[in-house]
């Protein structure tokens, strides 16, 4: 796999990290993005500044890098509000990083697949893309968009060697749900361990998913053996979208 370069946005940190360390123990070329420069350097990978938002700063930062093999569109965010009281500014930032930035970089980086004739294509998506949560609109407005964006892909693509998938964790242990269990433990004065349990109350197995999971279901997805799974909503979230 040593040939198999590999970006994976939001690298930094969270399930981005832990995707970037399991695919460098199994021997592929990894490098990692983010906006923060001292992150990614605490990081200890090869890395470049990017702005996925950004049509400049992706172009800037493929052309930095190069071609890729592999792309793991992991960067996101999350915001909450009821939807009615989301600003136009809050919609348009998780439209922005949930979906637009899957979009530039999916432009900047399959052509080179295509070149190839071999790619692989992967946005870490959410439960979010195929279920509701209150308070949630703008962020699942536009993961449900980056899963039919991974679908139209994998269509479009099915001849050309690269495919496309989404990974969908359900609520999983990064900074991101530690911020959530702070929200509600501020506006509700619930203890964390309260809050954890409202947010994992529809995952059966009652627990947060660990980000080496995810890493897992994308170390599969990039298998040789895994070369018909094209257009794949995969969920990593203990059943709970089966529950």
């Amino acid at each position: 796999m040593k040939s198999k370069r590999v970006l994976i946005t939001g690298g930094g940190s969270g399930i981005g990290l832990a995707t970037a360390k399991r695919l460098r123990d199994d021997g592929y070329d990894v490098v990692i993005s983010g906006r923060s420069k001292a992150r990614l350097d605490r990081a200890g990978f090869e890395s470049v500044v990017m702005d996925v938002t950004d049509e400049a700063s992706v172009n800037s930062a493929f052309a930095q890098i190069g071609g890729v093999d592999i792309l793991i569109n992991n960067a996101g965010n999350v915001k909450t509000a009821p939807l009615l009281k989301t600003s136009l500014s809050d919609w348009s930032d998780m439209l922005n990083v949930n979906l637009t930035g899957a979009f530039l970089c999916a432009k900047a980086a399959i052509p080179h697949m295509v070149d190839k004739g071999w790619g692989r294509f992967i946005v870490i998506a959410s439960t979010s893309s195929v279920k509701a949560y209150p308070y949630t609109g703008a962020y699942a407005s536009a993961k449900h968009g980056v899963l039919g964006l991974v679908k139209t892909l994998a269509l479009e693509l099915a001849k050309t060697g690269v495919t496309s998938n989404a990974v969908c964790p359900g609520f999983t242990q990064t900074d991101i749900l530690s911020r959530s269990v702070d929200n509600i433990v501020d506006k509700t004065g619930r203890s964390p361990e309260e809050a954890l349990k409202a947010l994992v109350k529809d995952n059966p197995m009652k627990r947060a998913i660990d980000p080496s999971e995810i890493a897992h279901a994308v170390a599969w997805l990039l298998d040789d053996r895994s070369a018909s799974m094209n257009g794949v909503m995969l969920p990593v979230d203990g059943g709970e979208l089966i529950s």
